[in-house]
């Protein structure tokens, strides 16, 4: 069967902040100009929402450009922040708290909001479908398509009903043709197609390589006595210090008694040993952490890759018929700890653009006038003035590095004379096994600390069984005869899913890859040492179904 096209004025790939925001504001646009503009929002997720998964402390500043009247419309903001705790562990018992004077001043969260951007987004989405914007979800973009003249024509949803030989099977329906005069790119971190995108057009050519977190999150509901509506803590130092690693931790107090816990581990990393879902469940144990989970209840689990190098490894984000627009790009502000009200803006810098090119006389094939609209707005500022901290970090360490930080922003405002680089990729970060320090991580007791399978339960994620491997190998024997012998295969580690295994049940070792376990949080993609494994989209509706992340 040949594949049906549908047209459009834009096509926007995600029903993320970024996604639903451009939509949003390019029909806000529309109507001020009375012209009528064709939107459609594509989702992979089997809902909006359902792969969204943030910390989430939401600085408003966008949302109250987009909708300035959220507080009267149902949104879901409704835990203010109340108060802000800075911790550095020191061991797997002490700590000592870092004073608010002592803090840089972006990361203050005055006047922010504890979220779920799952719910966000879902509110979002009404609102757009509200205004008339056609909103997909469960349709995975999965082609980018291009017109005679190499510009971006749109997107081709993935087919459905392939069998894992590559067959067509009794359910088999051919991916729909999604044609638009633009296309945005809003996937989140590591798309699948502004990947391809950055590659095919050059879009990072002078920029560092951009650089990685894996975010992994719970949910619980912890006993009412214990339970501080408001309060937002942070940590630095143990557990990721003693192993060499870096990165941070949190625990937001939101509504109904619940607390958002997490640990984000930086993937450049050295130790193939280590494993981020490990370090995650070790810091649960710390008595500042399992004080609150006294008797309490774990509800939700997820993780995700995030985009932090910021402004020197965010690439152009214009290209001829579209953007790469939000995490997809790496808007991030990695001082703030924030990236959803970055993401927010860049959609609605992304709208206007494509409204002026809609609505002139000549249209912009290139949307060329998109980084000046950027450098000129705030979110450009912001990511001017954080451009060091991933400098500071790597180079320093976590205590000199966020002392440089405090420097940078409180004193000099990130107007600092100079501009730190780092050009290593996270993937070549790792030292062979046999140099490093191997780690004994303890058995979970299922109380505080969990195994990878029972929290990916808690993730409601499902695939499709008989469907093409969405994790594909360039070269299937490099896991066992490349990165076996020299960093005892890390994907069996770094993965926070239990994705990929290491069978030794014969003669000879053989890797496993458990597609269905996937939460879709693109670490394999990034940290694999050899860049052999690629992550594609599979079929629509596969994945995780966060209630609440």
């Amino acid at each position: 069967m040949e594949r049906e096209s549908m047209e459009f004025d834009v096509v926007v790939v995600g029903a993320g902040p970024a996604g639903l925001s451009a939509a949003i504001k390019l029909s806000q646009l529309a109507q001020q100009q009375e012209q009528e503009i064709s939107i459609c929002v594509v989702e992979k997720g089997s809902e909006v929402g359902a792969h969204i998964l943030s910390g989430a402390v939401l600085e408003t500043s966008a949302l109250d450009e987009l909708l300035p009247d959220w507080q009267s419309m149902g949104s879901p903001l409704t835990t203010e922040v109340k108060e802000d705790v800075f911790y550095y562990y020191t061991s797997g018992k002490s700590a000592f708290q870092i004073p608010n004077l002592f803090l840089p001043a972006p990361v203050h969260n005055d006047g922010n909001y504890i979220v779920s951007m799952g719910n966000v987004c879902r509110w979002l989405a009404e609102q757009a479908e509200n205004m008339g914007i056609e909103v997909y979800p469960g349709f995975a973009a999965a082609e980018v398509l291009f017109n005679d003249d190499g510009s971006v024509k749109g997107v081709a949803t993935g087919d459905m009903g392939i069998s894992a030989e590559g067959e067509q099977k009794d359910s088999y329906m051919p991916g729909m043709e999604l044609h638009a005069k633009y296309t945005l790119f809003a996937e989140g971190c590591r798309g699948h197609l502004g990947k391809q995108l950055i590659a095919h057009f050059g879009l990072d050519e002078g920029k560092d390589p951009q650089h990685y977190g894996i975010g992994i999150k719970e949910v619980w509901q912890i006993k009412p006595e214990l339970h501080e509506e408001g309060k937002v803590i942070h940590g630095l130092g143990w557990p990721l210090a003693e192993s060499g690693s870096s990165g941070g931790a949190f625990m937001y107090h939101a509504e109904n008694n619940e607390v958002y816990i997490g640990l984000i581990t930086d993937l450049n990393y050295s130790n193939p040993h280590v494993s981020p879902f490990e370090e995650f469940q070790r810091w649960k144990t710390h008595p500042k952490t399992a004080q609150y989970l006294e008797g309490a209840e774990r509800l939700a689990y997820g993780a995700r890759a995030l985009a932090k190098g910021g402004l020197n490894s965010l690439p152009k984000m214009n290209f001829p018929g579209g953007l790469i627009i939000g995490c997809d790009a790496g808007t991030l502000n990695a001082v703030k700890i924030k990236g959803n009200h970055t993401a927010m803006k860049s959609g609605i810098l992304a709208a206007e653009e494509v409204a002026a090119a809609l609505m002139s006389d000549s249209p912009a094939a290139d949307l060329a006038n998109f980084e000046a609209r950027i450098n000129s707005s705030w979110l450009g500022k912001e990511l001017k003035s954080s451009r060091n901290f991933a400098g500071y970090m790597h180079t320093f360490g976590a205590l000199v590095g966020s002392a440089a930080v405090w420097f940078d922003q409180t004193i000099m405002r990130g107007n600092m004379p100079f501009t730190l680089r780092d050009r290593k990729p996270d993937h070549a970060c790792l030292k062979p096994a046999a140099e490093s320090k191997k780690i004994d991580y303890p058995k979970p007791d299922n109380v505080l600390t969990f195994d990878r399978l029972s929290s990916v339960f808690l993730s409601n994620t499902n695939h499709e069984e008989d469907q093409p491997c969405h994790l594909q190998l360039m070269d299937t024997s490099v896991p066992i005869q490349v990165n076996l012998p020299m960093y005892d295969e890390p994907a069996q580690r770094y993965c926070p899913a239990g994705v990929y295994e290491v069978i030794t049940d014969g003669d000879e070792p053989r890797f496993q890859i458990n597609a269905q376990n996937c939460v879709h949080c693109k670490t394999c993609d990034i940290k694999d040492p050899s860049q052999n494994i690629r992550w594609v989209t599979p079929e629509g509706l596969g994945g995780p179904n966060y209630p609440n992340m």
